[in-house]
């Protein structure tokens, strides 16, 4: 038991000091639409006046934490609570019977790349490389890894302070050590970076970006290419391999054999979901196999001598085709896993068949296709669970990972011979059990009629009468699928009195690609729509109030709360909007607002302007409104949305509310988007977000126990 610090709730006291941000207004013209920027200076990091209001910004936040004196606890107590964790393992691959993963245990900053002894008990672990010894400073991330045919080398991309910009190092499994290669720019935001060993594991093909002078310094960053590189050979000596003729905008993902003489290469389209595939034979030669059009969105090796597809052409939920590798013709494809269960989420092939994993609205199903036949048979895992990392390593047998909202993080295996289901030694704990939280599966309607699954987490026994904290989390889109999640840090939340809900909005892919489809491009206003009801979904139960409410988002969702903000800023009294975009008439001329058009679409477009326009939360902060208090972090090295994007909007709400209640910016130097973010980094940031809801929402600290 613990309990936690016991202060009784300040109220801010002390009014925050203003910062100075002159309006220079600046007015940009789309169609014969004028329209002023008065915070378009912002937009220069290195220009002096920036300099100077970012720096009296974060100044001005670290003040108002100042004055809450559970913030410290809060912090501590996060601590503590990773600290008790066990270690976590993710990204397992296996090659000839070796066995390695992401090891993460706090206080590590950063995971540790491992090689397991086995996945039964005792599982011994033994470092093959750790990014915390490399920089003692922890903000050294490991951005992907990829081990050699034989296990005896491994790959590791590795980035600095969150930028997610990685150089290729390689490794010798046993001894660990570096060898002298190293390979530069196979990393970048959003676009990513992988590679592919070839099947003797001397040489590598791997993502490569421009350098300096083989583009326009405005392309640098764009034109990502396949190239072929051999162990001991210098770089200035790699090799083209495919790639000159793919769009400006293509995120490639490569993908060797089990017996690495075949190399797909999957070929996104930006972000928008569109994928183009490439496969190469023994000889090197490289045929296209599918193209944009046609609807492949992912693509594996079979053990069989097949290619397996997803496919959502005349299946929007998906479906799962077996191409043989001999003639590797779409035409020729046929049905391993009809559509109809649910949209599939993940699949792998086995000696003798197909597992695949479905999404069910959120959470998952799976089953196993025996070879030959469309019927199948379902693998018992617990309910409102998320099933992931599906792979087969050797025989019939799965390996998969499991985590419901109430059970941490485990890997299982499965036979399905003997209908076993074992969970393995690797297998995450907590200090701290939900046994007492309740997650219940509601559906709110939205604007158009359209139900909204929302997932709410709460205390057993809640009393719904509209006077529950409640944190409300979005996304909504890419298609990406917010499933569920364990986290042991929600216990100081759960034991607060909180709520927790979080909404499967349309631009997801929880309902496959119509879902996705219907919260894009012109469509994204249904994805604010879809919130905005999940909110008034959770006052109509009587689970809060508005000034009992809170919104969360990051990225997407942070553009997600910027237009709940400006469209409904009476339905919530707080927002945290994390790396957040704002400014969609700009934001296409950062790098990664490049990889967004095909998601969001473009000013050069008419109709898709004015969708943009239209909700473009920069754009609809009107003076005078009584706003939510706000908290925006954002990291300096963020390369996938850029941090003008929080400068502006904080600068155009400080001058514009007048509820008067705080408009806070946050940046770190250390951070980007928050992916290789260190452990520290992550905790700060978060006891400041949990700080602020209390304060924001009226928690009362004096009645904070947490157990």
């Amino acid at each position: 038991m613990f309990l936690a610090v016991l202060l009784p709730r300040l109220a801010l006291a002390v009014a925050l000091p203003s910062v100075p941000a002159p309006r220079e207004p600046h007015t940009n013209v789309f169609f014969d639409v004028a329209v002023v920027d008065d915070y378009q200076w912002l937009e220069d990091a290195s220009a002096p006046a920036v300099r100077v209001w970012t720096r009296m910004e974060n100044e001005r936040t670290r003040a108002y934490f100042a004055q809450l004196p559970f913030r410290d606890g809060i912090a501590q107590q996060l601590a503590q609570l990773r600290g008790e964790e066990s270690a976590r393992y993710n990204d397992l691959q296996e090659r000839k019977g070796r066995i390695f993963a992401l090891r993460f245990k706090p206080p590590a900053q950063q995971p540790v790349l491992v090689r397991l002894s086995s996945l039964e008990a005792p599982a011994l672990w033994r470092t093959v490389f750790d990014p915390n010894a490399y920089n003692t400073n922890g903000t050294t991330a490991i951005d992907w890894y990829l081990a050699s045919p034989d296990g005896r080398l491994v790959a590791v991309s590795l980035s600095e302070g969150g930028s997610e910009q990685g150089t290729l190092h390689f490794f010798e499994v046993e001894t660990g050590r570096k060898l002298a290669d190293e390979i530069p720019r196979v990393q970048f935001p959003t676009g990513g970076g992988s590679a592919a060993w070839t099947a003797d594991g001397a040489g590598i093909l791997y993502t490569r970006y421009p350098h300096e002078g083989e583009r326009p310094p405005a392309d640098i960053n764009f034109y990502q290419q396949v190239w072929s590189h051999r162990l001991g050979t210098a770089v200035a000596d790699d090799q083209y391999a495919i790639g000159k003729d793919f769009p400006r905008i293509a995120e490639i993902e490569l993908e060797a054999s089990p017996d690495g003489q075949w190399i797909v290469a999957s070929v996104a389209n930006g972000d928008g979901g569109d994928f183009a595939h490439y496969l190469r034979d023994a000889a090197g030669k490289w045929q296209q196999v599918t193209r944009f059009e046609d609807g492949i969105k992912r693509v594996k090796f079979g053990r069989d001598g097949a290619l397996y597809l997803l496919s959502r052409k005349n299946a929007p939920r998906g479906q799962v085709l077996r191409l043989p590798l001999g003639t590797p013709a779409l035409a020729k494809a046929t049905v391993a896993a009809p559509k109809g269960r649910g949209t599939v989420q993940e699949f792998a092939p086995s000696d003798h068949g197909l597992y695949v994993s479905y999404l069910l609205g959120g959470p998952s199903a799976l089953f196993y296709y025996p070879r030959g036949s469309t019927r199948s048979r379902e693998i018992p895992i617990p309910p409102i669970s998320a099933v992931s990392g599906l792979d087969s390593w050797q025989g019939d047998d799965l390996v998969f990972g499991n985590v419901s909202y109430l059970k941490p993080f485990a890997w299982f295996t499965y036979d399905p011979a003997a209908k076993a289901l074992r969970r393995t030694a690797l297998y995450m704990t907590a200090p701290v059990d939900f046994d007492d939280i309740e997650v219940v599966r509601e559906f709110a309607t939205s604007k158009d009629g359209t139900k909204v699954p929302v997932n709410i987490l709460h205390k057993q026994g809640l009393k719904r009468d509209g006077q529950s904290p409640t944190l409300l989390y979005g996304y909504g889109g890419y298609g990406v699928s917010l499933t569920p999640g364990f986290d042991s840090t929600h216990r100081i939340w759960f034991d607060a009195g909180g709520v927790y809900a979080v909404a499967n909005l349309r631009g997801g892919g929880e309902y496959g690609e119509e879902w996705h489809k219907a919260g894009n491009l012109t469509h994204k206003q249904h994805v604010f729509d879809d919130f905005i009801a999940a909110a008034e979904h959770l006052v109509k139960r009587g689970y809060t109030n508005p000034s009992k409410l809170a919104v969360e988002g990051a990225s997407n969702g942070g553009l997600l709360m910027g237009a709940f903000l400006t469209q409904r800023p009476d339905l919530a009294r707080a927002v945290v909007s994390r790396v957040g975009i704002y400014d969609m008439l700009r934001v296409e001329l950062d790098p990664n607002g490049q990889f967004n058009i095909t998601e969001f679409g473009t000013v050069k477009d008419l109709e898709q302007f004015k969708a943009l326009y239209a909700y473009s939360p920069f754009h609809h902060v009107r003076d005078g409104v009584r706003y939510p208090a706000m908290l925006l972090p954002t990291g300096d090295n963020d390369g996938r949305v850029n941090p003008a994007h929080s400068r502006k909007m904080a600068a155009r709400l400080q001058a514009a509310s007048s509820s008067e209640l705080p408009i806070l910016f946050r940046s770190s130097a250390t951070a980007g988007h928050g992916i290789g973010s260190s452990l520290k980094d992550r905790i700060t940031e978060q006891a400041d977000v949990l700080a602020f809801l209390f304060d924001q929402l009226g928690v009362d600290a004096s009645r904070w126990t947490f157990r």
